[in-house]
């Protein structure tokens, strides 16, 4: 640096316009904000004082970019006075970094400790399936965005005699087999969930097609129907089906859409089972006249 000009070796950009010696001789005692012209441009700042000879000294300092300077040019605490704050400061910024990325660690494992408890609390722990909980959640999710949705109702025709024959593993087998089926039949933002001991529900969000839902609940209750062999028995079981839709209303209630899923369910059941019923306002009707007096 012997012998070059200063302002050739550093930038002035604040104040700005700071161009010659007699623009810098003018800003005496002022702070300047320099860097580096050559790469690394390293920031300092400093403070001007004319020696009466038509030059100056500058007092420069990193400031608070000693933390680039300590990166950039390998410095050590042997390359500052011994009663330099600079030291301390150092001291403080390692410590806060560290403090950060502790804090950050923290609470990466604190999101993924409440993500895998909200999916606990949304799951069938033997199906994996979604259970009743998330089930109401997503149909209030879906009424208050109001997208439409169509709800399919399964419940298994002779689940019980499958445990009472072989025994609840057996049942719990058969469960998880369900489980596969209905998950093979959804989509990436379908629904498929265990809402009761045998009993399933299936969301297709954005389904409005009779023929459509029609072909799944019969493609689910042909797959249903095959026996599902275990331990060396075969289990054989069917399934009732019951679906509603979501569109063509003003007002959409999750609690009338199940209802109206298991009134049609039932509809199935009473009319021989494996089969599947679309709800119709008839039936509330029925159930009305069918339900016992005063209730």
């Amino acid at each position: 640096m012997v012998g070059s000009r200063f302002l050739d070796l550093f930038e002035v950009y604040r104040p700005r316009l700071l161009v010659t010696m007699a623009d810098l001789l003018a800003h005496e005692g002022a702070k300047l904000h320099l860097r580096f012209r050559d790469a690394p441009r390293t920031s300092l700042k400093g403070v001007l004082v004319p020696d009466g000879q038509g030059g100056a000294v500058i007092d420069l300092s990193f400031g608070i970019s000693v933390v680039d300077a300590v990166r950039d040019y390998d410095l050590t605490g042997s390359d500052f006075a011994p009663t330099d704050l600079t030291i301390e400061m150092l001291y403080l910024v390692e410590a806060k970094s560290a403090a950060m990325e502790a804090s950050r660690t923290l609470n990466k494992r604190l999101q993924g400790a409440r993500v895998a408890a909200e999916e606990q609390a949304f799951t069938d722990t033997l199906t994996g399936l979604k259970n009743r909980r998330a089930t109401d959640h997503i149909l209030g999710r879906l009424v208050r965005t109001g997208r439409d949705f169509a709800l399919m109702h399964l419940d298994l025709d002779f689940f019980k005699e499958v445990n009472d024959s072989f025994g609840h593993a057996a049942g719990d087998y058969v469960l998880q087999q369900v489980a596969r089926i209905l998950v093979g039949e959804t989509r990436k933002d379908d629904t498929a969930a265990r809402v009761g001991g045998d009993e399933f529900v299936v969301i297709f969000v954005g389904v409005s097609d009779r023929h459509r839902l029609s072909d799944i609940a019969d493609r689910i209750i042909a797959r249903l129907e095959r026996p599902i062999a275990y331990d060396g028995q075969k289990c054989r079981i069917s399934g009732s089906i019951g679906i509603t839709f979501s569109s063509g209303r003003a007002d959409v209630d999750p609690a009338d859409v199940m209802q109206e899923a298991d009134l049609a369910l039932y509809a199935s059941k009473r009319g021989g089972r494996a089969q599947h019923r679309f709800y119709d306002p008839t039936m509330t009707q029925n159930a009305e006249n069918d339900a016992p007096f005063g209730v």
